[in-house]
């Protein structure tokens, strides 16, 4: 595991705004990869793979490092502080669909160690200018929350505990292969982010230690009563040595604006909300 470096994290977002990168599926998109190439060469051991890999972003840690490289390599020269993984869909749920799942924590370990090595290479170059690697853990494609089935409302695909588990695994490998911050990322059902975050504090209780933790929200998916969704759900757990859990809106979200603002946990992106209430920053 990183060092714990939530002190030097906390000082320089005191001192500015630190950037985070931008999507890396638009990146690997524009490199037109077929079939062949997501597979990789013989020694990646998909040769004969009997599920297509096409599309599996992720997987080309594995198969193609080179282009996860540069692509974190682009944004680092951009002026990027913080580099996420490319393991949106790292998870063995949602690596399943692409017969995968036994490789998911191989895949978010070798995700940051090539993130790892672009941030330490850029720090060198630039030592004022300190670079981090956050490791991502996406929403998977199941909901704990919402029936997949409209003729039965209390039919579900997926239970916390295999959650929580697949969870658990992606941060392992993410942990080891050397990320200074998690991300659970686009949030859209409270449930599935309450298996990861009850995964990520075993994990930091079993190793005696923590990284800083962000959660990033939907709040247009919770409702409504965004906010106190939020006040109830993930932010405590986020929120214990963690640093922010940021609610992403909608420009229409004046609807619930109002009541995130007023929730000691959370943060409203006024950029994305539009012009702030005048009590938007009660609270925070």
């Amino acid at each position: 595991m990183q060092p714990d470096r939530s002190a030097e994290l906390k000082r320089l977002l005191a001192q500015r705004i630190l950037i985070l990168d931008g999507a890396m599926g638009t990146m690997i998109q524009q490199r037109k990869l077929g079939e062949a190439e997501f597979r990789g060469p013989v020694a990646c051991g998909l040769a004969g793979h009997t599920h297509d890999v096409k599309g599996d972003n992720d997987l080309l840690a594995l198969t193609q490092p080179e282009v996860v490289r540069e692509i974190h390599d682009a944004y680092l020269a951009a002026g990027a502080d913080i580099i996420e993984t490319n393991t949106f869909t790292a998870t063995s749920i949602a690596q399943a669909d692409y017969g995968l799942a036994i490789r998911a924590r191989e895949i978010n370990e070798h995700a940051a160690r090539i993130a790892r090595e672009c941030a330490d290479r850029w720090t060198a170059l630039t030592p004022d200018k300190p670079r981090f690697v956050a490791g991502a853990l996406g929403p998977t494609n199941r909901t704990a929350s919402i029936s997949p089935s409209v003729e039965d409302p209390g039919a579900r695909n997926v239970t916390f505990d295999e959650l929580r588990a697949a969870y658990g695994e992606a941060a392992e490998g993410l942990i080891d292969g050397g990320v200074d911050i998690l991300v659970l990322e686009t949030v859209f059902d409270t449930l599935n982010a309450k298996a990861a975050l009850f995964a990520l504090e075993e994990i930091f209780e079993r190793r005696g230690e923590r990284l800083p933790l962000i959660v990033c929200v939907g709040a247009y998916a919770l409702g409504p009563d965004a906010g106190s969704v939020l006040e109830r759900g993930p932010p405590r757990a986020a929120t214990r040595g963690g640093l922010e859990l940021l609610a992403r809106c909608r420009a229409d979200a004046s609807v619930y604006r109002g009541d995130l603002a007023r929730r000691r946990h959370v943060r409203v992106l006024l950029s994305e909300c539009g012009p702030a209430e005048p009590d938007v920053g009660d609270g925070l």
